[in-house]
């Protein structure tokens, strides 16, 4: 053997794999797909299975914008701040979507079973038919509507789950905002009255002095409207 050429049949090994690739491209480029009505059905079961447990959010077959138009919708209804609320935020839209998408899978699975089945049903109403050939899309595909439920189950826990964490984390997030809000309240209050300008990162807080503003303004009016619903009550007891 020589020990310069470690591949004793001449076979070119780094080419070998693009060589395979070439052919795999060329060969899809002469495919025409199912033929027959069999694999044709079976076909589009397979894109009904992607549709239900694939990891492509969005598929060939939608809307790319309108997923987008989706998912920006619950961005601006939850206003997530840091990477773990972005991260529970996209959860929801995602599993929403799919959640979404589920209808029409199943809407699709009987209409595979109504073209398959409507020929061999002989009924004296077309509504008697389609609920027959209905029936019958149902029996022949049941596991298929079965994993279709499940799948809808789960989708349904993890959009719960995110949600509730979601609610959760938002709502710690506020809590710690208002009180520290509050303590730079009280520092910027003290400071003005030593006519001293405030600098909240000093104290290590992360609000501009507009935000601390307008929360003391805000705070004022709420204990003013406070002092008023007393002095009210008061005034008709």
């Amino acid at each position: 053997m020589n020990p310069s050429n470690p591949n004793p049949g001449n076979i070119d090994t780094e080419s070998a794999p693009r060589d395979r690739a070439a052919i795999n491209r060329e060969n899809a480029q002469h495919s025409t797909g199912p033929r027959t009505a069999d694999g044709k059905k079976r076909a589009s079961l397979n894109a009904l299975r992607h549709g239900l447990t694939g990891h492509t959010i969005v598929l060939p077959s939608e809307d790319l914008t309108a997923y987008q138009r989706h998912s920006q919708a619950f961005f601006d209804e939850y206003q997530p701040q840091g990477a773990t609320e972005t991260q529970l935020v996209q959860t929801l839209a995602d599993t929403a979507w799919q959640l979404n998408r589920v209808p029409a899978l199943e809407a699709n699975l009987f209409s595979l079973g109504i073209a398959d089945h409507s020929a061999s049903i002989d009924a004296d109403h077309p509504e008697a038919q389609t609920a027959l050939a209905m029936a019958a899309a149902f029996l022949e595909h049941a596991r298929a509507f079965n994993i279709l439920s499940a799948h809808s189950h789960r989708l349904s826990r993890i959009f719960e789950k995110a949600l509730k964490t979601l609610r959760e984390l938002q709502a710690d997030r506020r809590h710690n905002e208002k009180r520290d809000l509050d303590r730079a309240a009280n520092l910027a209050e003290m400071n003005q009255l030593e006519n001293q300008p405030y600098d909240p990162a000093k104290d290590g807080f992360v609000f501009s002095n507009d935000q601390i503003e307008t929360f003391i303004q805000r705070r004022d009016r709420n204990l003013r409207a406070r002092e008023a619903s007393h002095y009210l009550f008061a005034a008709r007891q």
